[in-house]
């Protein structure tokens, strides 16, 4: 079983194997969680993706962490959806979104990984809906990721995890 923890911090210093990133579909970085995720890992990170992007929204790529501090060893890439009101499959592309990087995950051999709260920034998924999303699919996909750690930015989208977390009674909640 996976064990899901709820963090507040920054996702480039997390404590474990691969963490992600919500990218644009060109992978060369961007603005919010994926420009600081590009700028802790240098400028290789932006030519590594420009190798194998472009991404499809909902799907996951995986590159070298570069100059991430280790044990961070790989940076997986996801395109989420951006929100134009609910009605044009934007939750199951954020599924997909969750799902994709479980898989690009387990195909590295990855036990521990660190999800931002993909498409809630500029592309406007609203937070709760997001993070239902978010702790449902990854409670409910089958992974060898033995714990998943969910790193909110501020208290709001923290609060949000949470309760979404409790809503399906698994992992544990840690907040730091």
């Amino acid at each position: 079983m996976t064990v899901i923890e709820i963090v507040q911090g920054d996702i480039t210093r997390q404590d474990t194997d691969a963490i992600v990133t919500a990218a644009n579909e060109s992978l060369l970085g961007g603005g919010g969680v994926d420009g600081a995720i590009h700028r802790a890992a240098g400028r290789r990170l932006a030519a590594a993706g420009a190798e194998i992007g472009p991404c499809d929204p909902g799907d996951a790529m995986a590159t070298p962490a570069f100059d991430l501090d280790p044990p961070v060893r790989h940076v997986i890439h996801t395109v989420g959806p951006v929100w134009e009101g609910g009605d044009f499959g934007e939750a199951e592309v954020l599924g997909s979104c969750y799902r994709r990087c479980l898989e690009v995950a387990d195909e590295l051999g990855v036990r521990s990984l660190a999800f931002p709260a993909i498409a809630t920034g500029v592309y406007g998924f609203p937070a709760e809906e997001a993070a239902r999303i978010a702790v449902a699919t990854i409670v409910g996909t089958s992974s060898a990721v033995e714990r998943v750690r969910l790193v909110a930015f501020d208290r709001e989208g923290r609060d949000a995890l949470e309760e979404a977390l409790a809503s399906v009674g698994e992992g544990s909640a840690v907040t730091s």
